[in-house]
């Protein structure tokens, strides 16, 4: 199975209370099923209920649905890097609108910081699954999938579609002259062992170099 994340700009910002009560929530549509998104994948209806139905009953029920801030590299929710607890995730026709309360924890401060500047945020889902390409060209993401976190705070969410899709499906990327560019592990490996024996070569270059002054 593939990391997968989709990322959505449109969210709201949310003050409740006052004071020492005052609380500062996200709102909008964190999930997205039977239609293609930018990313040219498909969630089946069916897939998405049966996982919020059970992202809910564990997570959100319990207080236990966590999302970070930032791109995390893996579906584990990272405790060090929490910001916001999702406090409800629920279906309005094809959409999954949740609500996410910004923590008091040191990442919830930095988003706030970050939100009272005007700092525009949105949020990521991200979870785990298989992906089948289609006749029509896109993919529709399997049964298998399931829902790591509704929804991460990230500060790039029209980051380009190609960056994000080659973190998803496993493919490795490197930045070359400014733009990413999309490489093979195997040559990357290549590479990596290339720049091993040059140090090598670095290296003995150094010892005749100090030999050479030696003799002088």
């Amino acid at each position: 199975m593939k990391l997968i994340t989709e990322e959505i700009s449109n969210v709201q910002i949310i003050t409740e209370g006052k004071g020492a009560n005052k609380k500062l929530y996200i709102e909008g549509v964190f999930l997205q099923g039977d239609i293609k998104n930018r990313n040219g994948r498909m969630y089946p209806m069916e897939t998405l209920s049966r996982e919020v139905a059970r992202y809910n009953e564990q997570f959100v029920s319990k207080g236990r649905a966590l999302g970070e801030l930032g791109h995390p590299d893996g579906p584990t929710v990272n405790l060090d890097r929490v910001s916001h607890k999702i406090t409800s995730l629920v279906q309005e026709g094809n959409n999954f609108k949740g609500k996410a309360q910004i923590l008091e924890t040191p990442m919830g401060k930095i988003a706030k910081s970050l939100l009272d500047e005007g700092v525009m945020l949105g949020v990521s889902s991200r979870g785990v699954g298989s992906l089948k390409m289609t006749n029509e060209g896109h993919k529709i993401v399997g049964e298998d999938f399931m829902l790591a976190t509704a929804a991460d705070i990230v500060a790039d969410p029209s980051a380009p579609d190609a960056f994000v899709q080659g973190i998803m499906e496993g493919k490795e990327w490197v930045w070359e002259g400014g733009i990413l560019r999309e490489q093979l592990a195997e040559q990357i490996k290549k590479r990596i062992n290339t720049l091993v024996d040059q140090r090598r070569l670095e290296e003995h270059k150094l010892d005749l170099f100090k030999s050479f002054l030696l003799d002088l």
